[in-house]
């Protein structure tokens, strides 16, 4: 195989037993890698009724053909299990600088399967791979364990690791790759926690074999060249993903106060993109061979918050710990960011349940005797951030909060169900759908819950990216229920394959339709084609669905939150309110999914899934 070692680990942590699989060329040329072939692999080994947290619940963390190819936005990896946050299949892609390692030390993923009795890490090194103790490492936070795991090396090693939330089990831990980058959604670093796995630090010196080296370095000349005159490009490098929350704020994309505001422009001049280049930015900083650099390197030096040199936050975090808590205080929010990175949790759930907490305050719903001393309401960033380590420490409210929004609310009841806003128990990301309602579809129907990359809709409804050669418009009507189920379901097909590669959404918006086919091709010799290339999407999507299906998903969770459902007061989508019933039903059509929302037999076998068939339909 070319761009593949065609080896992946399999590791039992209970009995220490660690073997070397093949999986076929074939498998990969029909799920890419990443999340696609995790999804089928959980499909066909096991049991969808499997409790997430449980030894026998295997955790997937897979590259793809592209990973060390040099192409840019390829060097990604997925983490995938079944999600203890959500009950459904959950997955989470990484940036960073781990993908390729792992890949030049001839390994295209690892399955972690087994609890171990004791903290571990697994360190591979080349053809030698070894548990080892961890116990050491055990109640470190993540930048304190990365340290730890290079001090002494002569090659460091990179590495992926939890923090103190992944060990505590919240919901919705995330896994740490070097610091600076996180697999965050599902929480994927609580399954790690529950099998006492602290790291994985992996050193590689390999290189992989690239089909038409000539050919390649044409496509990644050209990519190169579509960047650098990319304008959303050169804003995410200048500003990173936070560059658009000023025109957001007017556009009635950015939620704000748990959405009871529709536009606070006081708040983006404060936290927004200029603000927070203009006060703390050090320098870009990027994943490996990647040229758009939009992660943040920043610094505070303002007490009480003051923050040493490290990562900054992205536009999901500052709009999670700002807008949506009605917070301007851009030193709280640059420690927010820090608080999560260190206990290793999701910026965007630990964000949103916060806000919600704060409306269950407004509500009454919550008082002096929950809060445990923490002076929580809107805007006051020192309850938020009190709020934050409470929750990473399970913690008196925390205790309940870690759970995430939608368990929280059940647990705390009287009427608290009606403040969150999730979508099959994952927490909106930070885009309100009542400005974009193709978006909102695309959260109603994401196999993961809420999701706002893996269908690129995000960037094709709000026009930042289009690709006119699959018959999308330049210009879309946000607030237009019309036409938006067929759209969805072919910017799915489109960006489904993107968790699969895995393919930086960034480097993507920059891309031509053919762009990916092009290097997947010249790096693997394969002669995809686009329209396969969108039929794996599709095949892609149905697989998901169908393990959501069986792990209890149907039509009456392909719904919007209440929240979303009330009409902003104010701001560029005031008074819009996104139809989710007639959404789902034109998108049931277009997909091919019968009233319970499961797909029909002649859609899955029309795509190839004939076993998939079978098993929803015995």
């Amino acid at each position: 195989m070319k761009g593949l070692t065609g080896t992946v680990l399999e590791v039992d942590l209970a009995t220490g037993r660690i073997q070397r699989i093949e999986i076929p060329e074939a498998m990969w040329r029909t799920w890419l890698g990443g999340a696609g072939l995790a999804a089928r692999l959980f499909f066909e080994k096991e049991r969808p009724d499997v409790d997430s947290l449980a030894p026998e619940s295997p955790l997937y963390l897979f590259t793809g053909p592209a990973a060390g190819s040099g192409v840019p936005g390829t060097s990604r990896f997925a983490v995938c299990a079944k999600s203890p946050l959500t009950g459904i299949w959950g997955e989470a892609t990484c940036g960073g600088n781990f993908a390729p390692e792992l890949k030049a030390a001839g390994y295209d993923g690892i399955v972690i399967r087994g609890k171990s009795p004791h903290p571990v890490y697994l360190d591979i090194a080349d053809g030698e791979v070894t548990l080892r103790d961890a116990r050491d490492l055990w109640g470190l936070d993540t930048y304190q364990t990365c340290d730890k795991l290079k001090a002494g090396a002569g090659k460091q090693p990179k590495v992926v690791c939890i923090g103190p939330a992944g060990e505590r089990l919240v919901k919705f831990a995330a896994v740490c790759n070097d610091k600076h980058d996180f697999a965050g959604r599902c929480g994927m670093g609580a399954v790690m926690g529950s099998k006492n796995l602290k790291a994985i630090a992996c050193r590689g010196t390999g290189h992989i074999a690239i089909a038409d080296e000539a050919r390649l370095k044409e496509i990644k000349k050209r990519l190169l060249s579509q960047i650098a005159e990319s304008v959303p490009a050169k804003s995410l490098r200048e500003m990173g993903t936070n560059a658009t929350m000023d025109l957001g704020m007017m556009t009635g994309d950015v939620p704000i106060k748990n959405y009871r505001r529709g536009e606070a422009l006081e708040i983006a001049a404060e936290i927004g993109g200029p603000a927070m280049t203009e006060k703390f930015l050090v320098k870009p900083g990027a994943c490996t061979s990647c040229p758009i650099a939009s992660k943040r390197v920043m610094k505070c030096d303002s007490e009480p918050y003051r923050m040493e040199v490290g990562p900054g936050p992205e536009y999901e975090t500052a709009a999670a710990f700002g807008s949506l808590c009605e917070n301007a205080d851009a030193p709280a929010v640059l420690r927010a960011n820090e608080l999560c990175n260190r206990f290793g949790m999701d910026t965007i759930s630990c964000g949103a349940t916060v806000a919600f907490a704060i409306d269950c305050v407004e509500e009454g719903i919550l008082g002096p005797s929950d809060l445990g001393g923490i002076d929580l309401g809107w805007g006051k960033a020192e309850g938020i951030l009190a709020l934050v380590e409470k929750i990473a420490r399970r913690e008196g409210l925390g205790e309940v909060l870690a759970e995430g929004s939608r368990a929280a609310a059940r647990r705390i009841g009287r009427g608290a169900e009606r403040l969150t806003a999730e979508v099959k128990g994952l927490e909106l990301p930070m885009h309100d759908p009542r400005g974009w309602h193709g978006l909102g579809l695309a959260y109603m129907m994401s196999n993961r819950g809420a999701c706002h990359n893996a269908h690129l809709m995000h960037p094709i409804e709000q026009g930042i990216a289009t690709w006119t050669e699959l018959g999308f418009l330049e210009n879309y009507d946000g607030q237009s229920d019309v036409g938006k189920g067929e759209v969805v379901r072919r910017a799915e097909d489109f960006g489904v394959p993107c968790n699969s590669i895995p393919l930086c959404v960034f480097d993507m918006w920059t891309m031509k339709a053919g762009d990916p086919v092009d290097f997947l091709n010249a790096v693997t010799g394969w002669d995809l084609t686009l329209e396969e290339y969108l039929r794996i999407g599709e095949r892609t999507w149905l697989q998901k669905r169908a393990l959501n299906n069986l792990m209890g998903v149907g039509a009456a969770d392909d719904r919007l939150p209440e929240k979303v459902k009330l009409p902003a007061p104010d701001g560029g989508a005031a008074g819009s309110v996104p139809d989710d019933e007639r959404l789902r039903r034109d998108y049931y059509a277009a997909r091919g999914l019968d009233e319970r929302g499961w797909p029909r037999r002649e859609t899955l076998l029309a795509a190839g899934l004939a076993d998939v068939a079978a098993r929803l339909y015995p």
